[in-house]
């Protein structure tokens, strides 16, 4: 192979990752509970994806003042493209954790 064809295809397969990138609204979305998990890990996995432009969600970063949590939740989980529990302690003892998880498993199965 010529190291034109080589450029070529590495051309095309970068532009089908990022129609596959795209389909998404997010290419992350991050589940945690506590604030120290949310000041430490996560803030961490969220700024560091963001350093290197992979767009992440993460709540606090995302909800708008007055907007139903669960439901955007569960709308920012649909339209990512990975999802990444952080299990701390007391993350089974909330609901909308559990929401969240129940919520990432089904999307997966869906989505693939």
């Amino acid at each position: 192979m010529s190291r034109e064809q080589k450029n070529m295809w590495n051309a095309s397969s970068d532009n089908q990752e990022m129609k596959k990138s795209s389909e998404y609204d997010y290419e992350v979305f991050l589940s945690f509970r506590g604030p120290y998990t949310h000041t430490d890990i996560a803030d961490y996995l969220y700024v560091s994806m963001i350093d290197v432009g992979i767009r992440a969600y993460r709540d606090y970063e995302e909800l708008c003042t007055g907007e139903e949590i669960s439901g955007q939740f569960l709308q920012a989980i649909q339209h990512s493209k990975i999802s990444i529990p952080i299990f701390s302690k007391g993350y089974a003892n909330s609901p909308w954790c559990l929401r969240d998880l129940v919520k990432m498993v089904e999307s997966k199965n869906i989505g693939g």
